[in-house]
C-alpha cells in the first residue's frame, strides 16, 4: 500500500469556545474507510502526520469550525508502522480501526459523499456524547472532596474547592461543569438541583448556577462560627478530636494561618493536657497531633482517678460544710449537724426562759404590791 487518505475536521474543544483539529477518518485506495475513535482524533496525537509537509497545508485550509479536508499522504516508514500492521491492516496506537462505510465510496457522487459525511459526523458526534456522560461518572469518582450537604459546609468555599477539582480534570465546559455537580449533592440540595434544571436546563451558563448555589445556601447566621471555635474535647481520642477542629475551623474560613489553627485547637483541650505541650515547639498542626498522640494515655487515667474521688471528695465536702448545732450541744442532746436556726429545742428553750422571766418579773410585781406574799 504506497498512500492512505487522511480526513481531517474542524470540531469544537470540550471548553466549546476553541476549535480542535482532528483526524476523523482513514480510507484506503480500494475505498475503504475506517473511523478513528473520539479520543484519538486530536492532531496532537498524530505526529507521523503533522510532521508531514501536507500536514502545514491542511492548517492554512481549514480555518473555521466544521470545514472538512480530505487529503492523500505517502506512506513513509514511519507512517506506515503508525497505521499498518504487518499485514497492511488498518490501526492507530496499536488498535485496529472499525470500517464505516462500504466499498468503492469515491466512485459515489459527490452529493452521495456529503449526505454519507453527515451521517459519519453525526455517528460520531453521538459516540463522542455517550462516551463523555460515561467518563464524567467516573471522573467524580476521582474528586478529593466531599458531598455537599448544607448542613455544615461553607457553601462559598465549597464551590470553589468544586470549581478546582473541575480545573485539575479539565472540565472546562459549563454543560459538563452542571452535569457532574449532580454527583456530589445531597439532602436538600438535590431537590434544589431538580428545581435548576426546570428553570435553566443543562445548557445556561455555569455562572447563573454557581450564584444561585451561593445564595441558596450561603449561611450568614453565626451559628457554624460560634460551633467551630467553641467545640470542645468531651471524650474519646484526643487526635480525633483535634482533626475534627481543625476541620471545622477550615469550613468556616479557609486562609486561617497555621498558628491560629494550632492555638484553637489547643484551647479546646482540657487543661491537664494543653500544659504538658511546649507551644513554641509546633510550627504544624502536625506537630500537634503528634504531641497529642504521646498523651493519649493521659485522658483514660485522668478520668480513672477522678471518678470515684470526686464522687468521695465531694460527700466529704459537704459534710465538712455542716457543722454541728450548738443548741443540741448545750441541751446535751447529742451531736447533730445542721443550722441552729431549724433546731426544735432552740425554740422550746426560748418559750421557757420567757416564761420562766414572766413568771419572775410578776412574782417581783406581787411582792412589792403585798407584803404578805413575801
Amino acid at each position: 500500500m504506497e498512500k492512505l487518505r487522511f480526513d481531517f475536521a474542524v470540531k469544537p474543544a470540550a471548553d466549546g469556545k476553541s476549535n480542535v483539529l482532528c483526524i476523523t477518518s482513514i480510507a484506503t485506495p480500494g475505498g475503504q474507510i475506517f473511523g478513528l475513535p473520539p479520543e484519538h482524533q486530536p492532531v496532537h496525537m498524530h505526529p507521523a502526520i503533522t510532521n508531514t509537509s501536507n500536514y502545514a497545508k491542511i492548517r492554512k485550509s481549514l480555518t473555521k469550525r466544521h470545514q472538512t479536508r480530505k487529503i492523500w499522504i505517502t506512506l513513509t516508514e514511519e507512517i506506515s508502522k503508525v497505521y499498518l500492521d504487518e499485514e497492511e491492516n488498518i490501526q492507530c496506537n496499536d488498535i485496529y480501526l472499525e470500517e464505516i462505510s462500504e466499498t468503492n465510496v469515491e466512485s459515489m457522487p459527490s452529493g452521495s459523499n456529503q449526505t454519507l459525511e453527515k451521517i459519519l459526523e453525526k455517528l460520531l458526534d453521538e459516540k463522542q456524547k455517550k462516551s463523555e456522560t460515561q467518563n464524567l461518572g467516573k471522573i467524580a469518582k476521582d474528586f478529593m472532596i466531599n458531598k455537599f450537604s448544607g448542613r455544615n459546609s461553607n457553601a462559598y468555599q465549597w464551590i470553589q474547592d468544586f470549581n478546582k477539582e473541575c480545573e485539575r480534570f479539565q472540565i472546562n465546559e459549563e454543560r459538563k461543569k452542571i452535569e457532574i455537580l449532580k454527583n456530589f449533592l445531597e439532602y436538600s440540595s438535590v431537590d434544589w438541583y431538580s428545581c435548576m434544571l426546570m428553570k435553566f436546563t443543562v445548557e445556561s451558563e455555569w455562572n447563573k448556577w454557581e450564584k444561585n448555589f451561593c445564595e441558596t445556601f450561603a449561611n450568614k447566621g453565626w451559628s457554624p462560627i460560634r460551633y467551630a471555635l467553641t467545640f470542645k474535647y468531651q471524650a474519646g481520642s484526643l487526635l480525633e478530636y483535634a482533626l475534627k477542629k481543625e476541620k471545622l475551623l477550615l469550613e468556616i474560613r479557609k486562609s486561617t494561618d497555621t498558628g491560629t489553627l494550632i492555638d484553637l485547637i489547643a484551647l479546646g483541650l482540657p487543661n491537664y493536657v494543653a500544659d504538658k505541650i511546649d507551644r513554641e515547639t509546633l510550627q504544624q498542626t502536625e506537630d500537634l497531633y503528634n504531641e497529642l498522640g504521646k498523651l493519649e494515655h493521659m485522658v483514660g487515667k485522668n478520668k480513672y482517678e477522678k471518678k470515684n474521688p470526686t464522687f468521695s471528695d465531694m460527700k466529704s465536702k459537704k459534710v465538712e460544710e455542716k457543722k454541728p448545732c450548738q443548741v443540741c450541744i448545750t441541751e446535751n442532746k447529742g451531736t447533730r449537724y445542721y443550722p441552729e436556726e431549724k433546731c426544735w429545742f432552740k425554740g422550746k428553750n426560748q418559750k421557757a426562759i420567757v416564761k420562766s422571766v414572766n413568771n419572775s418579773e410578776l412574782e417581783v410585781e406581787l411582792n412589792e404590791q403585798n407584803p404578805k406574799n413575801s
